[in-house]
């Protein structure tokens, strides 16, 4: 049974002002409508701004760990509703449930991080050059956000921009995705049981042509949050007031090096969970893998065994290791490119084709594939595809193998299996890429520290924690000096 949801705007929550819906289909099954819900227009754009930039009035005079008390709450119930919120992960993104669930503990981790920033929002006090007056820097909140957020982390990615905003003092207009809009109420929803003020946190549905650009470049949006994918990023870029603060999380075509003292059992697993986790439908999903000569043909050998092993099905079923595509049109775009990697004289090893038998006929599957006997600029190995597809490629030794990394236009995410501690050093220093992990796989980011690539992987601030993640984005800084000789002192004059 679908169920029917609204936009929330200004503590009320409303239908769309041009009467128009839309429905959220489950990409296992798409006999299954997850959701019916508003496909709104500018003037709800309008109206939930409006109701941002008034509530930012007093929001931002809330000291900041009341703040996080609020924080607080909304975490432990996201605890308690941990099962609950994850089964509906799977249900409308597809991800199988420990992905859910793991989509959701991301969720927590977030918010208990942020809540507890209520009593870190540092600045810092030195002593000033002058007598009788003291110096301080503060972090004071910005105004109002707009966050605009992808599909494949339905909750866990709006809870890294959701949170460090609030408890920075800002105010957001909250735009998820039209494949996932019932992960996204619920988390509004939970935000608002916490106690989140009226208009602190609005929440309007629709399509990035219609609402997605309309919000990024409104007028009364003081700065921009956005996850998705490279072209539209570096479009809401190039639209957006240069005085608006901007933070792009975009593509990846991440890669794995296989050393030849590498442990390989450890590096398949790491390159099957890299290449076909989430069905592949991560920015920071091991597209390719890049392997020492000595150890290609056995690497191939054992990654093509366990390729074939993974099972395709509804995510909610135990026995399933890779659920569906999120849509049709992304399974059309990784049946081409498995054509184009044909063409281009890649050797098909395994997979290439959608699945459709028995239960998964009525759903967005394709088969784990692998390409084997890949040049670095084919197109498989230069694009993002985002779907069940790594290619393996050839290097002829570290120096090889990390131009070979270095040589895409992407830098989010690389890894490297080795057992020598001189090699994992000149990987950390050389590979360009925003993440490094050293026997381990591309995913699997942990939220105390910053998020993030170089290049076409990302634009403006990181996010998640840490010097230099989200509260760089969502606060600046205000530098306060305070005089109390009763006399006018000039700095760098009067000595």
């Amino acid at each position: 049974m679908a169920e029917v949801i609204k936009n929330l705007v200004d503590g009320e929550w409303r239908e769309s002002s041009t009467g128009r819906t839309l429905e959220s289909l489950n990409p296992a099954d798409t006999t299954d409508t997850v959701a019916i819900f508003p496909k709104s227009g500018r003037e709800d754009v309008d109206r939930a701004v409006e109701a941002a930039r008034r509530a930012y009035e007093r929001w931002r005079l809330v000291p900041a760990p009341r703040r996080g008390e609020i924080l607080f709450r909304a975490a432990e119930t996201l605890v308690r509703r941990k099962e609950e919120l994850g089964r509906l992960v799977t249900r409308e993104m597809g991800k199988v449930l420990p992905e859910g669930l793991g989509d959701v503990q991301e969720a927590i981790d977030m918010t208990y991080y942020m809540a507890g920033e209520g009593r870190r929002l540092s600045g810092e006090t030195v002593p000033s050059e002058l007598p009788n007056k003291d110096c301080k820097s503060i972090r004071v909140p910005i105004g109002v956000f707009a966050l605009i957020t992808p599909w494949n982390f339905p909750i866990a990615i709006p809870a890294w921009k959701i949170m460090p905003a609030l408890i920075c003092g800002n105010t957001v207009v909250f735009k998820p995705s039209r494949y996932t809009p019932l992960c996204a109420t619920r988390l509004v929803e939970i935000l608002v049981e916490a106690g989140v003020p009226e208009g602190v946190v609005n929440l309007v549905h629709g399509t990035g042509e219609e609402v997605g650009e309309y919000l990024a470049t409104h007028p009364g949006v003081d700065g921009v949050s956005f996850t998705g994918s490279t072209a539209v990023g570096e479009r809401l870029a190039k639209m957006c007031d240069p005085e608006k603060e901007i933070s792009c999380e975009m593509g990846g075509k991440n890669a794995i090096i296989v050393m030849d003292d590498a442990r390989l059992d450890l590096a398949v697993e790491g390159a099957i969970w890299g290449g076909f986790g989430t069905t592949g439908q991560r920015c920071t999903a091991a597209s390719r893998v890049v392997v020492h000569e000595r150890v290609y043909d056995r690497f191939l050998e054992l990654f093509v065994e366990a390729a074939r092993r993974l099972r395709l099905g509804n995510g909610l079923k135990r026995e399933t290791d890779v659920g569906p595509l999120i849509n049709e049109d992304q399974m059309e775009k990784v049946l081409r490119y498995i054509k184009i990697g044909q063409e281009e004289g890649a050797r098909l090893l395994t997979g290439g084709r959608a699945y459709r038998e028995g239960e998964c006929s009525k759903g967005y599957f394709v088969e784990p594939t692998v390409f084997a006997d890949v040049e670095p600029e084919m197109r498989i190995a230069q694009e993002e595809i985002f779907g069940p597809v790594v290619s393996v490629i050839k290097a002829r030794d570290l120096d090889d193998a990390i131009r070979i990394v270095n040589g895409v236009e992407y830098g989010l995410s690389s890894a490297i299996y080795t057992q020598d501690v001189n090699k994992s050093a000149i990987a950390e220093r050389e590979l360009d890429t925003g993440l490094v992990y050293i026997n381990a796989s591309t995913i699997g980011a942990e939220i105390q520290l910053p998020f993030g690539g170089t290049k076409r992987s990302g634009l403006g601030h990181r996010e998640a924690g840490g010097r230099g993640g989200a509260i760089e984005m969502f606060s600046k800084w205000k530098v306060i000096y305070r005089d109390y000789s009763g006399r006018l002192q000039k700095a760098q004059i009067d000595r």
